[in-house]
Order: structure tokens, then C-alpha cells, then sequence
């Protein structure tokens, strides 16, 4: 089964995340998910792009921890910057991209939806980066929170670890609106058609002046992140989380003398 799936009609593209039900982020579709950033960018036919996941119960619940879990500080660090290198290809599309946040929106999956250019959730979505949770910081595009939602509110956002309601993430500044559940397909549809009744010149420049008003240091920023993570998979204390995550536990890390 393919991980992501892309349908194109009338200069709009939608990404599917196909791993239903909660279309967890594995290696398989983060380099499906690069692959279709990369095609898209060379497709001038393409002017707005829809980003959602499978099903009814979730955009993403983030990265699949089984796959991170027994990662070293080399394998973590290669891990890492893929999805960083499939985020940012997203990113960095000339297109105005849409996320469709339907359901649990987590970690990875909340870092890609940050890297959309505009982000409508469902009313029954949860937004959430529980990596702390889990014995790992929140990084990579993780680096774009505290433009959205300030620096103090991105703090507490990352160092709790909490999830919140489509309703708070819009209070926040985190999605721009909320719809009802069913008609958010329809309702990103709408916004879509919109934008594709403009120029498609004055689509990617305006695409491209607004990246250009993002901070100079940001990629220095998630290249810091990056070593970081990959760092905290020198000790046993993420094994052990994630262990205990799914075998639905509380972690027991050795007390540092």
C-alpha cells in the first residue's frame, strides 16, 4: 500500500497520508512524501496544494515510535533530517499549501501542517507535540511555533507536551479556522477554488516574497535541532520512553548520581 497518495485536477494537488487509522510517519512516508513535493515543484500546472490524512481519525498521530525507538545517535540523526528534508520541500513549494487537519494532529504530523501555508482543522482535531513525552525534544519545523503562536505559549506548548482542541489551537493562532468535522473537506475545497481563481504568476511570487519574510537563521535553527535529537539517543532515557510509551507504561530512567 502506498504510504502517500497524490491526485491532481485543475491546478489543485492533494496529498493523501495513507496509513489509515492514524496514518503514523515511517520511513516509507517521509520519502513519499519528499517524492511528491519534489514532482509537484515541477509542475506548473499545480497552483494550490491540499495536505490531509486518510480516514476520519486522523491528519497524523505523528511519527510511528517503533520505528525511532531502538535508533542510535547516527541512525537518529539520518532519520531526522529526512523528515526535515521532506517538510521543507513542502515548505518550500512555490504553491499556496492547505492543511486539512482531520483529527489527531501530532509531532512530525503538526510540524508539517506548521509548514503549510494556511491550516483549517476540523472541530474534532487535536493538536499536539508530545515528543517530550517520550524522551525527545520537539524539532525540526518544530522551529516555526513561536512565530505562529509566540514564544512564551510555543514553550509551554512543547514543554508539557499537551494536546489541545481545534478551538484553543485556533485561539492560539496555531489554525486559522474551524470547521465542522464533515464539512471540512468541502470547506478547504472552497478556499482552494479561491485562490486558483487568481494569477498563478501572483501565486508564486507572493509564495516566494512570504518565505523570504521568514527569519534568515531558520534553517541554522532546525540544523542545531537536528544534532540535538540525534544526541539524546546517546544515552538508554529515549529507548526507554518509547518503550514504555507502548507498552503503555510510566518510564523508569536510572536517577544521575
Amino acid at each position: 500500500m502506498k504510504t502517500i497518495k497524490v491526485e491532481k485536477r485543475h491546478g489543485l494537488a492533494t496529498i493523501t497520508l495513507n496509513r489509515p487509522p492514524l496514518n503514523l510517519i515511517g520511513r516509507q512516508m517521509i520519502e513519499g512524501l519528499r517524492q511528491a513535493a519534489e514532482d509537484l515543484a515541477g509542475d506548473e500546472n499545480i497552483s494550490v496544494v491540499i495536505i490531509t490524512g486518510a480516514g476520519n481519525r486522523a491528519f497524523s498521530a505523528g511519527v510511528d515510535i517503533k520505528e525511532m525507538k531502538d535508533l542510535d545517535m547516527t541512525t537518529a540523526k539520518d532519520f531526522i533530517s529526512r523528515l526535515h528534508y521532506s517538510i521543507k520541500a513542502i515548505r518550500d513549494l512555490e504553491k499556496v499549501v492547505i492543511a486539512a487537519i482531520n483529527g489527531y494532529c501530532f509531532g512530525g504530523s503538526c510540524e508539517l501542517a506548521m509548514a503549510c501555508d494556511i491550516r483549517i482543522a476540523g472541530e474534532n482535531a487535536q493538536l499536539g507535540m508530545p515528543e517530550i513525552k517520550v524522551g525527545i525534544p520537539s524539532v525540526i519545523e518544530a522551529a516555526l511555533m513561536p512565530l505562529l503562536i509566540g514564544n512564551g505559549r510555543a514553550r509551554e506548548f512543547l514543554f508539557l507536551g499537551e494536546s489541545i482542541t481545534a478551538e484553543e489551537a485556533q485561539n492560539l493562532g496555531l489554525v486559522n479556522r474551524v470547521v465542522p468535522a464533515d464539512k471540512l473537506s468541502g470547506e478547504v475545497r472552497k478556499i482552494a477554488d479561491r485562490i486558483l481563481s487568481y494569477s498563478p504568476t501572483a501565486i508564486k511570487m507572493q509564495k516566494r516574497i512570504v518565505n523570504r519574510w521568514l527569519p534568515s537563521d531558520l534553517e541554522s535553527a532546525i540544523n542545531y535541532s537536528i544534532q540535538a535529537f540525534s544526541e539524546c539517543f546517546a544515552t538508554n532515557e529515549a529507548k526507554e520512553a518509547m518503550t514504555a510509551f507502548l507498552e503503555k507504561r510510566q518510564p523508569r530512567f536510572k536517577k544521575k548520581r
